[in-house]
């Protein structure tokens, strides 16, 4: 699981510095509302990444206890308590997983769509995230009430964690909120896009498709990312 490495390590170097602050999520408990967790606009306290503010969401996949030591959740930025209209948004998610254990070809494709789908089955009470994959956004309306009953980032990267370790692959997730008005999240929906492609590219490779790779246009991809050049000659190959 070497493939997201590079683009998760610019990830982290984009944070040297900042005053990330790591949540106690040990007693964070909160109800997930399912599917019935609509807020509407009357109801809500603020949207983070509402109108034109950034909603990026990323999400990498490694086997390094380098990069991913431990379940921790971290925040850059006012908590939620804090905020008092809509601010831009980020989350990140690097998940780490046992090296091989999420198999090879379609399998390898669909474990780490798995993984990334989990966002769609998290709903913290008070807590409404809007996915639309097709932009990369991922925006999130907060009610009024949650933040009375005391809603903080803690609460809703507890749940996260509960969520992705219903994975028997999943070893550990670092998580990151960021709130941070100044932030760079330009750079960082860069580097989400960054994510995406190599894992659009995995799929690509195992289709198993006979091509001129010369004239792939996601060779770029292919050629930047360790493994991945490997992984297609190996499946043309039958190997």
């Amino acid at each position: 699981m070497k493939l997201y490495d590079e683009t998760i390590k610019c990830i982290m170097s984009s944070l040297d510095g900042a005053p990330l602050k790591q949540l106690d999520i040990v007693n964070a408990n909160w109800a997930d509302a399912g599917d019935h967790n609509l807020i509407l606009r009357a109801d809500m306290a603020y949207e983070l990444g509402g109108g034109t503010c950034p909603a990026v969401s990323a999400m990498g996949v490694t086997a390094s206890t380098e990069l991913v030591s431990a379940d921790e959740v971290y925040l850059l930025g006012p908590d939620l308590s804090e905020i008092k209209e809509d601010q831009p948004y980020a989350r990140i998610a690097l998940v780490r997983v046992a090296e091989d254990s999420l198999g090879d070809g379609n399998v390898l494709y669909n474990a780490i769509r798995k993984i990334e789908y989990v966002r769609y089955h998290i709903n913290p009470e008070g807590y409404m995230t809007r996915i639309s994959a097709s932009n990369g956004r991922e925006p999130v309306r907060v009610s009024r009430e949650a933040i009375d009953k005391g809603l903080g980032f803690a609460q809703v990267g507890k749940l996260f964690l509960d969520k992705y370790h219903e994975n028997k692959n999943i070893e550990a997730v670092k998580l990151i909120f960021i709130t941070q008005p100044d932030f760079d999240y330009k750079a960082l929906a860069e580097n989400s896009r960054h994510l995406e492609e190599i894992t659009g590219t995995i799929d690509h490779i195992f289709k198993n498709v006979t091509m001129d790779c010369g004239s792939c246009s996601l060779q770029q991809i292919c050629d930047e990312v360790e493994g991945l050049c490997e992984l297609h000659f190996k499946e043309r190959k039958g190997v």
